[in-house]
């Protein structure tokens, strides 16, 4: 087995941002390809997965060199458990960041503890990073608070949790502030 994969889960360009979009926020799609594409390219050397339901983004990732895991999930957390259980039976290690960080540097330069890492969003309460071992039966909780429900989660497992509240990987574009802070 390989020691670390890189997950990105991605939704359909023309749908992501919903916020931004409901703001009236011009070039969202522009905007939605533009940090992929970061996180995408950030993540190198490191082997690399995308999970989508969309064509458009599944061959958007396979252009910039990431494999795909196509799915048909109705949610986010279906989507990465699927891709979680699919790459735990050849990696050690996932580390899953969402396409939307507006500084991805280093992601594949990472090295991750024994344990479960929370990288979280600027206001320590969202996952913004999330690093794992493979091979556990953990329940992602990507959404509102998410970091504390991870967090818990990784201790209901018995498995040692690490929270980074200071990282480059705090800030993620999500609402129109995320824009100019």
């Amino acid at each position: 087995m390989e020691n670390l994969a890189i997950l990105v889960p991605l939704k359909a360009f023309s749908l992501a941002k919903s916020r931004l979009r409901d703001a009236g926020i011009v070039g969202v799609d522009e905007m939605a390809r533009s940090l992929a594409e970061g996180v995408i390219l950030a993540a190198r050397p490191r082997p690399l997965y995308v999970t989508c339901e969309s064509p458009d983004v599944a061959l958007f990732a396979r252009d910039r060199g990431a494999q795909v895991i196509r799915t048909s999930a109705t949610n986010l957390n279906e989507a990465v458990t699927n891709a979680y259980r699919m790459l735990s039976t050849h990696f050690d290690h996932v580390v899953i960041a969402p396409g939307d960080l507006r500084d991805p540097q280093g992601l594949g330069e990472f090295e991750p503890t024994a344990g479960v890492t929370i990288f979280t969003d600027a206001h320590r309460r969202g996952t913004n990073v999330l690093a794992l071992p493979t091979g556990l039966d953990f329940n992602f909780h990507f959404g509102a608070d998410s970091a504390p429900a991870h967090a818990e989660e990784a201790q209901r497992l018995r498995v040692h949790v690490l929270l980074e509240h200071d990282s480059p990987w705090s800030i993620d574009i999500d609402r129109p502030q995320d824009l100019v802070s």
